[in-house]
């Protein structure tokens, strides 16, 4: 940790402590609540991919699983630096706005950086497009863990990278067995792996062939 390090921590949590108490309580929120976010977009896309080709359907399925992966390692690289949190360590800080974690649970990196950064590269590589929405929501609860004081800047960014590239690696070495599984899958004839699966593109493609005819 450097010098320049801890006065930008407490930059930002001076100027949390400056801004009103709805600005505060919503950034308390957020910084929870955001994994619950990202959740409900891994269903999202697994739901939209059950209509979409096995390896479309893979790379939504292995998005949540390289977050875990993502999780993981930040938890070990946390017990590796053992780095106390700038709630405790950082002097002449203002209160942390989220109670201070106990000492054990360490600062290096942050797992709420981790998970955002995987979630925002994982959902991208399942459909591009949405880096518009999940980059600005992973900066915004990078961002929330520093401005509620549990974090120091470096913390969030070595965790938004760490996701990044964890997810992005976990998701490309793993989309072809995962394909292949997909494809296995759907040809199961037991309904609830089809169900979980989904019917795929061809099915789709009948259904609207069939849907066509009739209306002529």
């Amino acid at each position: 940790m450097t010098f320049e390090d801890d006065e930008l921590y407490r930059d930002i949590t001076d100027f949390a402590h400056d801004t009103p108490a709805w600005v505060q309580h919503a950034a308390e929120v957020w910084t929870e609540a955001g994994i619950l976010v990202f959740g409900a977009l891994f269903v999202v896309a697994w739901w939209r991919s059950r209509r979409d080709s096995p390896h479309a359907f893979a790379t939504a399925v292995l998005a949540p699983v390289a977050t875990a992966v993502a999780y993981v390692f930040s938890e070990l690289l946390k017990s590796g630096f053992a780095q106390e949190r700038p709630c405790r360590a950082v002097a002449e800080a203002v209160p942390s706005l989220s109670a201070c974690p106990p000492t054990g649970d360490w600062s290096f990196p942050s797992n709420h950086a981790t998970i955002a950064g995987a979630s925002a590269v994982a959902l991208a590589l399942v459909r591009r497009a949405v880096i518009r929405i999940t980059a600005p929501l992973a900066l915004l609860m990078a961002f929330s863990r520093v401005f509620v004081g549990v974090h120091y800047p470096h913390d969030v960014a070595a965790g938004l990278l760490l996701g990044a590239v964890v997810a992005a690696t976990a998701v490309l070495l793993g989309r072809r067995p995962a394909t292949r599984l997909a494809e296995a899958m759907r040809a199961s004839s037991a309904p609830a792996v089809r169900w979980l699966t989904g019917p795929g593109p061809a099915a789709v493609t009948a259904t609207a062939y069939v849907t066509s005819h009739r209306r002529r």
